[in-house]
């Protein structure tokens, strides 16, 4: 499913260009939104928005390939779909290495142009997706106290509670608490769901101390 609010936008110096993907874009549901360069589309203000982008790689001022760098060191992480009547193969492998989805030689077929369209839709989405799963998994680690995520980077690299405990200088039963209420914090219902979310979120015993600290009030126990 494409929510409404995705939009599919065009640079593109070519009016008659422009208006022909927006039409074919329409008429299988799309929402296009063009811009005859680079410097208008960054003037709309769109670039968080979801969907994906559609350049040209001959533009007036910065050119697409010099545009995708751009946004590479900016963080705009649309996906990009590249389409010239310019193109050759240095060109469009230094497009792909970049993190382009598609480079399409002018003129293309409209199913070859639909079918990077929703590729680059399905992968934004499912960034977008990542992105609010790791957000939320951040807020529930930020609820532990500084001994749980401790013990959380000891549990997730692979330590028993025994190991923990020597490691840590407490006890077995302390360790046990702590665990039981870590796993409760982060809505954990096996080890290896654990796991999962300590992957997710990056995480080791090396970097917990770095992450950021329990609300204030929140003791070291």
């Amino acid at each position: 499913m494409i929510p409404d609010e995705t939009i599919v936008f065009i640079v593109d110096d070519d009016p008659s260009m422009r208006r022909s993907l927006e039409t074919l874009l329409r008429s299988v549901g799309l929402k296009p939104m063009s811009f005859p360069s680079t410097e208008d589309f960054l003037r709309a203000g769109h670039t968080e928005s979801p969907g994906c982008l559609v350049l040209d790689i001959r533009l007036p001022g910065s050119s697409g390939l010099q545009f995708q760098r751009e946004m590479v060191a900016a963080g705009i992480q649309l996906p990009v779909i590249f389409i010239t009547g310019h193109g050759d193969i240095p060109m469009s492998v230094a497009a792909m290495k970049a993190g382009a989805i598609e480079f399409l030689p002018k003129p293309f077929r409209d199913q070859d142009f639909l079918d990077a369209v929703h590729k680059g839709i399905e992968r934004d989405r499912l960034r977008r997706e990542r992105g609010a799963l790791v957000g939320e998994l951040r807020e529930r680690f930020e609820r532990l106290t500084p001994r749980e995520r401790e013990i959380m980077a000891l549990v997730a690299s692979g330590l028993m509670n025994k190991q923990i405990a020597a490691e840590l200088g407490l006890s077995e039963i302390t360790v046990k608490i702590h665990r039981g209420r870590m796993m409760l914090k982060m809505e954990a219902k096996s080890l290896p769901d654990l796991v999962r979310i300590a992957d997710r979120l990056a995480l080791t015993d090396a970097t917990a101390a770095a992450l950021p600290s329990s609300p204030a009030g929140a003791t070291r126990q």
